[in-house]
């Protein structure tokens, strides 16, 4: 499996939608690569780290360990990124992320993120505006199913 860094994969990434090409090149300049094999796992829930992950190829599971079991929660596809919250505010990992066959990940750590303030200010502009979205679609996803997990205990809002 091939390490080289392409910045047609960041810029074609939840991360990388509004950053042109040089833009794209000076972020994936800053990262780094972990190719993973199948089953293994990239970082286990309660963890403390602040990594920021970009799903370069492959598919990534992500899990929960529910009554002692480890559930897989949502399947990663290639461009989506994991760990926004932890990028940000440093707390520990809510799931486990583990490949599902080889993958190829591209990491971004939060010190080599804020050296690009100097030189390439709209680059993190631009990329903390995706992570905004990013986190934004999860909670409303999370929003929209927790009112259909309350219509369904509730009996309301449809036929159950």
């Amino acid at each position: 499996m091939s390490v080289t860094k392409d910045y047609r994969i960041v810029r074609n990434s939840l991360i990388g939608v509004e950053l042109n090409e040089d833009e794209s090149k000076a972020l994936t300049e800053i990262m780094a690569v972990r190719s993973l094999a199948a089953d293994e796992v990239l970082i286990n829930e309660g963890e403390p780290e602040d990594t920021l992950f970009l799903l370069a190829v492959g598919d990534l599971a992500v899990t929960s360990e529910i009554d002692g079991k480890e559930t897989v929660m949502y399947t990663m596809n290639v461009g989506e990124c994991a760990g926004t919250r932890s990028f940000i505010d440093g707390t520990t990992r809510k799931a486990t992320l583990k490949a599902v066959a080889e993958a190829t990940i591209y990491t971004l750590e939060p010190d080599a993120f804020e050296g690009l303030l100097k030189q390439h200010p709209r680059v993190v502009y631009k990329v903390m505006r995706a992570l905004f979205r990013v986190t934004h679609s999860n909670l409303t996803r999370m929003n929209v199913e927790s009112q259909a997990l309350s219509n369904y205990i509730n009996k309301s809002g449809g036929r159950y």
